[in-house]
């Protein structure tokens, strides 16, 4: 394509790095992973949507991060799917589906945090105030915690993007796996201490209101279980804390990973790929720490799973 005539709505995109040898493994690995983390977090979706044991608070808020993680996964991974057997240099996107990308990939990312934020008071509300619980945490509260969770990540991603989409564009290559924020403004060659300013605000607000609520949350759990003296309440809020704890902490750490990398131009390739594996990998464990670790979820998938196994049996 001539550079001449080049029209500057369409992208270069660097895409998944991968040699021809490996193209074919990397492909494979993707696409079970991706199947995998949608027939695991869909599954479990509708184990609970389908069961009204099990339409209680914190299993319906856990369905918010099973929909976000199947909403990550797949504005990034089919994308990377799609071009890894195409040459780097004959990889292209168009700029309205970049920002869109850009946009998906970051609303995940938001979400991630608010979810379980409000998956964090939940738990406060059940380990703290159990007598209130059922009174604290009634289906319109569930339902207005979920969405206050998507919409102030709404709120922040629609800023964070609009000010990279206002710039004018100078350049069209990405040198990036897929499209985020950062992608997007530097195309331009005007001014972007606004984007830097707004971009670092977000990153401090959203990491640290999430990382604050967590902490404050567990430290008074934390007290609660030392000063009680029931070892039953004191195992089950262990149980079902630990497995939150689990979730937020691979989250967390994978976005630090990229944060932390980016202060590192030198380790650029490996700050490509701790972005895609923060899009692969919790959402590939989040559903089987829940699922296997949560003694409700898991005793429900195995007798749905035996009881189907028998029904095949005796059709035959």
């Amino acid at each position: 394509m001539d550079n001449a005539t080049f029209n500057m709505d369409i992208l270069q995109l660097e895409g998944l790095k991968v040699s021809p040898e490996s193209s074919f493994p990397a492909f494979i690995l993707l696409l079970l992973i991706y199947v995998f983390i949608m027939v695991s977090n869909i599954g479990l979706v509708v184990l609970i949507f389908a069961d009204r044991n099990l339409h209680l608070p914190m299993y319906l808020l856990f369905c918010n991060m099973s929909i976000n993680d199947v909403f990550g996964a797949t504005t990034i991974i089919p994308p990377l799917l799609s071009d890894v057997f195409t040459p780097i240099t004959d990889r292209y996107i168009h700029y309205y589906e970049c920002v869109v990308q850009a946009f998906c990939a970051h609303f995940h990312a938001s979400a991630s945090h608010t979810v379980l934020m409000i998956m964090a008071f939940d738990r406060y509300v059940a380990i703290c105030n159990p007598l209130r619980y059922a009174t604290i945490m009634t289906n319109r509260i569930v339902v207005s915690l979920s969405l206050s969770a998507w919409a102030v990540a709404l709120f922040m991603v629609v800023i964070l993007v609009g000010l990279s989409i206002r710039l004018s564009r100078c350049r069209w290559v990405i040198l990036n796996p897929f499209c985020d924020n950062a992608s997007l403004f530097k195309l331009s060659c005007e001014s972007i201490l606004i984007n830097n300013i707004y971009g670092l605000g977000y990153t401090v607000v959203l990491l640290g209101s999430s990382l604050g609520s967590v902490t404050l949350t567990y430290l008074r759990i934390t007290m609660v279980c030392l000063s009680s003296k029931n070892r039953a309440l004191n195992t089950k809020a262990l149980q079902t804390c630990a497995t939150h704890l689990a979730v937020y902490i691979i989250m967390f750490v994978s976005g630090c990973i990229i944060i932390i990398l980016h202060r590192f131009p030198d380790l650029s390739d490996q700050r490509k790929m701790a972005s895609i594996l923060f899009h692969v990998v919790p959402p590939a464990l989040n559903a089987v720490i829940y699922g296997l670790q949560i003694k409700a979820v898991r005793e429900k998938f195995f007798i749905r799973f035996t009881r189907k196994k028998k029904n095949m049996t005796e059709a035959k």
